[in-house]
C-alpha cells in the first residue's frame, strides 16, 4: 500500500475551515504529536468548547485496535479517571471515535523527566528526596485506589512549575492492572509470556512472566530503581549491556543479580562520578561518603529480589525517607550474610552439590560468627573508651558552660527584673573573659558568645552585639562546610539585631539565607525552621508587605504547633506576633481571640510573670482599644504596668511608657 493509499492517522477528523489541514476530534484540535508509545499516540490539542485550554489527548495507534489493547486501553482510561491527587495526572474526558478507536483527554503536564530536573538544577540529595517523597505519595494514592502503574520511569514522572514551586506529575497508566476490583466490564488479562513495563525499571516479579506475583510491591521495585538514579545517576543495570543481552538473559539479570549499592557504584563510574557529583552540589567522595549506610541500606531495601523482604508500600518507603532526614534510625537495614549465603546458593543450585553446598554454609557461616563476635569486641572495648573520654570531656565542658551562662544570664531582661546596671558591668567583664580565657576551647567560647551577643540586642546594645554574633558566625562557617544548624542559628541571632536596628531589607536577605539552609538540613517540622519563618514575618510586616507577613506567621506557627504544642512560649510568641498583624489588618475578632490564645499559652508555659506574658497582654490591649471595649483596657494596661516594673524596674524606659499609656487610658 502507498503511502497516498494509507487511511488517515486520525480516522475521526475533520478538516477546519481555514486551518490548512489542522485536525479535530469532537470539541479538540490537535497541534503536535508529542509522545507515541506501544499502543497509543499522544497530541498536545486545544479544547475548543465548553471551556478552551491545552490538554494532551491520547488515543489508539493505527492498525493497533485489537481486542486486547481495547481492553489495556479501557483499564487505563477508567484507572486514570479514578484517581485524584495533585501528583498524578488528571483525566477531563474520554470517548470513542466515529471507528471506534479509543480516546482520553487528560491534564496536558508542561514538564520534563524528574531526572533531567534535577540535574538542570543542580538539587543536591535531600532535595531530590523531598522532591521523590511526593512521588511516592501520589503512587500510594493509586495503590489506594486498587491500581498498579507497572511502568514507573523518569519519562512517567515528569516535573512542573507551580506557584514556583516543582511538583512532579505522574503519567501514562497504561498498563496499569487492578488488584482489588474490575476496571471494565471485562477484566484486564495481560498475555502469558508477554512483557509489561520498561526493562531496566522492571520488578524480578514482573520479569517471571507469569504475572501471578506482581501486587503493589512491583511499584516500589520501580521506585526504588528511580531512587537508586536519582541518587547516583546512573541505573542500577547498565542500560545497554541490559538491552544487548538476549531475552532470557535480560529476565535473569532482573531475578538474580543484585546491583551495586550506590555508594559503592559512585566509586566505580570513572569520570561520569564527577558530574553526576557536580549535578549534585558536592564531589564524588562527599557524595559516595553521604550514600554510604542508611541511604544504601533504603535503596537496596526498595531493590530486593525477594518481595516479601522490600518495603511493602511506597507510603513505607516514603516514611522511611523522613526518618533519615529527620536524623532517625531507618527501619531499612542489610541484608545478614546468611541471606545473602541462601539468595547465592539457590542461584548456583545446579553447579553445586547438596554435599559441598551444606558444608560451604557451616564454613562460612562458622568463620563469619567468629569474625562478627571479633569486630563486636573489638567496637565495644573502642566504644566504651570513647564513651569514657567523651563523658569526661562533656562534664567540663558542662561545668565550665553551665558556671559561665550563669554568671552571664543575669543581663538578660527575663532574669535580671530591673537591674539593668549591674547586668551591663558583668557582660562586659564577661565578654574580656571569654575571649582570653577559651581560646583553646572554641566551641564553647562561640555557645557563650552568642549569649552574649543576644543579652546585648536585649540591653538594646546593638553594635556590642553584631561585632560578637558576626565573629560567631564566622566562626561556624570555618568550621562547617556547606550547610549547618549552627550556621543557620548564627545567622538568625543577627537577623534579630538586624531587626532591632531598623536594617528590615538586610534582615530579610539573611532571614532567607537561613530559612533555606534551615529546610535543608533540619526540615520543615522544627523550631529553627520555625524561628527563620518568624523573623522573617516581622522582615515583611516592618516593611509594610502584610500578606506575606501573614503567610510567614501562619507557617510559622503551624510548624510550632507540630513540634513544640501548645504549651510552649515560643508558640505563645508566634501566636501574639500573628495576632497583632490581624489587628493592624483590622481582623479585630480573630486578633481578639489569637491574642487571648497566646496569653494562656504563654501563662501556662512560663508563669505569670515574663517578656512574653507582658508583650501579649500589651497586644490584647491594642485589639481592645481599637474594639473600644476601654474598661478591659485600662485593666490590661495596668497588668502591663506590674510587668514592666517587675521586669525592667521603675526607672526603664518601657515602665515610663506603660505608665504614659494608662494615664492616656484614664483621661478618656
Amino acid at each position: 500500500m502507498s503511502e497516498s493509499d494509507r487511511p488517515s492517522e486520525l480516522d475521526s477528523t475533520e478538516i477546519l475551515p481555514n486551518s490548512h489541514q489542522t485536525r479535530r476530534i469532537g470539541p479538540y484540535r490537535l497541534l503536535e504529536r508529542i509522545g507515541e508509545g506501544g499502543m497509543g499516540e499522544v497530541y498536545v490539542a486545544e479544547q475548543i468548547e465548553p471551556i478552551r485550554r491545552k490538554v494532551a489527548l491520547k488515543i489508539i495507534k493505527y492498525g493497533m485496535n485489537t481486542e486486547e489493547v481495547v481492553r489495556r486501553f479501557e483499564s487505563e482510561r477508567q484507572a486514570l479517571a479514578m484517581m485524584d491527587h495533585p501528583c498524578i495526572a488528571k483525566v477531563f474526558d474520554a470517548g470513542a471515535t466515529e471507528r471506534g478507536r479509543l480516546f482520553f483527554v487528560m491534564e496536558y503536564v508542561e514538564g520534563v523527566p524528574i531526572t533531567k530536573h534535577c540535574d538542570t538544577h543542580r538539587l543536591t540529595t535531600t532535595e531530590r528526596l523531598v522532591l521523590f517523597q511526593q512521588v511516592c505519595k501520589g503512587v500510594q494514592h493509586a495503590h489506594q485506589k486498587a491500581i498498579i502503574h507497572r511502568d514507573l520511569k523518569p519519562s512517567n514522572v515528569l516535573v512542573t512549575i507551580q506557584n514556583g514551586k516543582a511538583v512532579p506529575k505522574i503519567i501514562d497508566f497504561g498498563v496499569a492492572k487492578a488488584i482489588a476490583q474490575k476496571l471494565t466490564e471485562r477484566t484486564l488479562h495481560t498475555q502469558l509470556g508477554q512483557i509489561i513495563g520498561t526493562p531496566e525499571y522492571m520488578s524480578p516479579e514482573q520479569a517471571e512472566m507469569t504475572g501471578q506475583n506482581v501486587d503493589t510491591r512491583t511499584d516500589v521495585y520501580s521506585l526504588g530503581v528511580l531512587l537508586y538514579e536519582l541518587l547516583v545517576g546512573t541505573l542500577p543495570f547498565n542500560p545497554r549491556e541490559l538491552r544487548k543481552a538476549g531475552f532470557d538473559e535480560i529476565r535473569r539479570k532482573i531475578r538474580e543479580d543484585d546491583p551495586l549499592r550506590p555508594s559503592t557504584r559512585i566509586t566505580k563510574m570513572g569520570k561520569t562520578s564527577i558530574t553526576a557529583a557536580q549535578n549534585r552540589r558536592t564531589n564524588p567522595t562527599k557524595l559516595s561518603s553521604l550514600l554510604r549506610g542508611d541511604l544504601d541500606w533504603i535503596t537496596m531495601c526498595a531493590l530486593e529480589k525477594d518481595r516479601t523482604r522490600r518495603y511493602g508500600s511506597p507510603a513505607d518507603l516514603a516514611s522511611d525517607i523522613t526518618r533519615y532526614l529527620d536524623n532517625r534510625p531507618v527501619m531499612a537495614s542489610p541484608p545478614s550474610v546468611l541471606y545473602r549465603l541462601r539468595k547465592f546458593v539457590k542461584r548456583h543450585n545446579l553447579a553445586v552439590g547438596v554435599a559441598v553446598a551444606l558444608m560451604l554454609v557451616l564454613i562460612v557461616f562458622a568463620a563469619t560468627m567468629a569474625v562478627q563476635a571479633g569486630r563486636i569486641a573489638r567496637e565495644r572495648d573502642r566504644a566504651l573508651a570513647a564513651e569514657q573520654q567523651a563523658r569526661t570531656e562533656a562534664n567540663i565542658a558542662e561545668e565550665v558552660s553551665e558556671f559561665l551562662v550563669d554568671l552571664f544570664a543575669v543581663s538578660d531582661p527575663s532574669e535580671a527584673r530591673g537591674n539593668n546596671i549591674t547586668a551591663r558591668e558583668i557582660l562586659d567583664r564577661g565578654v574580656a573573659r571569654v575571649t582570653e580565657t577559651l581560646k583553646d576551647q572554641p566551641d564553647i567560647q562561640a555557645r557563650l558568645m552568642e549569649t552574649m551577643g543576644s543579652s546585648y540586642t536585649n540591653l538594646a546594645l546593638y553594635d556590642q552585639a553584631l561585632d560578637l554574633l558576626q565573629d560567631v558566625n564566622l566562626y561556624h562557617r570555618s568550621q562547617h562546610e556547606g550547610d549547618h544548624p549552627d550556621v543557620a542559628n548564627s545567622l538568625l541571632l543577627l537577623v534579630s539585631v538586624q531587626i532591632a536596628r531598623g536594617e528590615y531589607k538586610q534582615a530579610e536577605e539573611m532571614a532567607r539565607q537561613a530559612l533555606s539552609m534551615n529546610r535543608r538540613v533540619l526540615g520543615e517540622d522544627h523550631d529553627q525552621t520555625a524561628e527563620s519563618l518568624h523573623l522573617l514575618a516581622i522582615c515583611f510586616k516592618e516593611q509594610g508587605r502584610f500578606e506575606e507577613a501573614e503567610e510567614a506567621y501562619r507557617q510559622a506557627l503551624a510548624i510550632r504547633r507540630r513540634v513544640l504544642g501548645n504549651e510552649h512560649v515560643r508558640t505563645a510568641s508566634t501566636l501574639t506576633s500573628l495576632g497583632e498583624l490581624l489587628r493592624v489588618k483590622s481582623n479585630f475578632e480573630e486578633a481578639k481571640a489569637m491574642q487571648r490564645e497566646a496569653l494562656a499559652v504563654a501563662q501556662r508555659a512560663v508563669g505569670d510573670i515574663h517578656p512574653v506574658v507582658r508583650t501579649c497582654i500589651a497586644n490584647l490591649a491594642l485589639v481592645l482599644q481599637d474594639m473600644e471595649a476601654y474598661d478591659e483596657v485600662e485593666e490590661m494596661q495596668r497588668e502591663v504596668l506590674h510587668q514592666d516594673r517587675q521586669l525592667f524596674g521603675i526607672r526603664s524606659p518601657q515602665y515610663a511608657t506603660s505608665l504614659s499609656n494608662l494615664a492616656a487610658q484614664l483621661k478618656l
